[in-house]
């Protein structure tokens, strides 16, 4: 009897120290298996200051070793998977010479984790690491000024009046891959004449603009990081055209551009010829006062209008064109089956349009219209989506606007 108690004793300690073990594995992380590869995929190759980037990491058993790796810099470890994804909740824990990752650990799903790469402040360059159980990889991501790879520079207007004037700056900061890098100082320098601001910090285009005010030609250099742009030259000197303006400056596709060119005073100019930047042009003939054209822009973008004179130095005007802000409305909305139903467009008033062309989604063909109305009957019910595209004089898209529509 006593020996059977004993037993039952021995019995119950070995189930409490495995039910004790279960418990205590169970707060141990799952990593990595053995044999498994980390990869590594950043969205950028650079990180702009103050700003956030995502990194994906994917986790694959069985990987086979190979060179190279991914992202900007150098990796250790690096495999391609010919695995398959490893256990959902694998722990990956990453950690970064500079900035935060957020979070720093994060569990698998399908056998990839992503977090986001935080900068601050600090230019420089980032050795971000992630790992789990034996399995690691590094990339490097460069962040600021230490990412900048090429400065750009142009100038506008590129030749001033006898009597001087101001040119407008814009340094475009690019990275290894031609991505714009934002948050990054820019320091103008000339020769000649006064620059307003001498230093300043790229936008989210990688822009950054000053303003060089100047008696005489100045040559201007920008510099972003340890990378200095090749120097412009703004030309002083006495032109046949005294002026080359656009109004308004920036504004919407389709909407008429008025180019106003003026002579020295007292000078006839044989011809004069504007090219507006979009591949079509305007000869003025001969000027001997102030001469004005207009033009429509087809497209979104930012052009640069040029005029040239049979004699003298052409001049160069910026026009910063927006897509048309087109608005589609209905009445009635909602509208019921077998009930003519108005649709109209709006904001193209300005514009010079050629046509509206008009989709359905209720089997009806697409098709054009030379006014901004039109009426169409619905013979089914449920939220229909009508799309309607602009087009101006010379067949270039000017904006676009779609209505959902319900039909009771």
């Amino acid at each position: 009897m006593l020996a059977h108690c004993r037993k039952a004793i021995v019995f119950a300690s070995i189930v409490v120290g495995l039910f004790a073990l279960v418990a205590s594995c169970s707060k141990v992380p799952l990593l990595a298996p053995t044999g498994s590869v980390i990869t590594l995929l950043p969205e950028a190759t650079s990180v702009s200051l103050n700003s956030q980037s995502t990194i994906v990491a994917t986790v694959i058993e069985n990987g086979v070793a190979t060179q190279g790796g991914n992202g900007s810099g150098t990796t250790t470890a690096s495999r391609t998977g010919a695995g398959t994804p490893v256990q959902n909740g694998t722990v990956v824990t990453f950690t970064t010479t500079l900035g935060q990752i957020q979070p720093s650990e994060a569990s698998t799903h399908n056998g990839q984790v992503q977090v986001s790469f935080i900068t601050g402040n600090t230019p420089g360059t980032a050795n971000i690491t992630a790992y789990s159980g034996g399995a690691s990889q590094s990339i490097t991501l460069k962040v600021g000024s230490a990412a900048v790879k090429n400065v750009g520079l142009s100038a506008a207007p590129q030749s001033l009046p006898v009597s001087g004037g101001v040119s407008q700056l814009v340094a475009t900061v690019t990275d290894d891959a031609g991505s714009p890098i934002g948050g990054v100082p820019v320091s103008f320098v000339t020769d000649h004449g006064t620059l307003s601001p001498a230093t300043i910090n790229t936008d989210g285009n990688g822009y950054a603009t000053t303003v060089l005010s100047t008696t005489s030609t100045a040559k201007v250099t920008a510099t972003a990081g340890s990378v200095t742009s090749t120097a412009i030259t703004i030309n002083v000197n006495s032109p046949a055209l005294s002026s080359f303006t656009a109004t308004p400056s920036s504004t919407s596709a389709g909407t008429p551009v008025t180019f106003a060119v003026a002579p020295a005073t007292g000078v006839t100019i044989p011809d004069v010829r504007v090219d507006f930047g979009d591949g079509s042009s305007n000869d003025l003939g001969a000027i001997s006062g102030p001469t004005s054209t207009s033009h429509p822009y087809g497209s979104a973008g930012i052009y640069t209008a040029i005029a040239t004179p049979s004699d003298g130095t052409a001049l160069r005007t910026q026009v910063v064109v927006g897509s048309l802000p087109v608005v589609l409305a209905a009445v009635p909305n909602p509208t019921t089956v077998d009930t003519p139903t108005t649709f109209t467009v709006s904001g193209t008033a300005a514009a010079a349009v050629d046509h509206y062309q008009w989709s359905w989604d209720d089997g009806t063909a697409s098709f054009a219209t030379s006014g901004p109305q039109v009426t169409h009957t619905f013979s089914s019910r449920g939220t229909k989506t009508i799309r309607v595209d602009v087009y101006g004089v010379g067949g270039g898209l000017l904006g676009s606007a779609t209505l959902a529509i319900t039909v009771q």
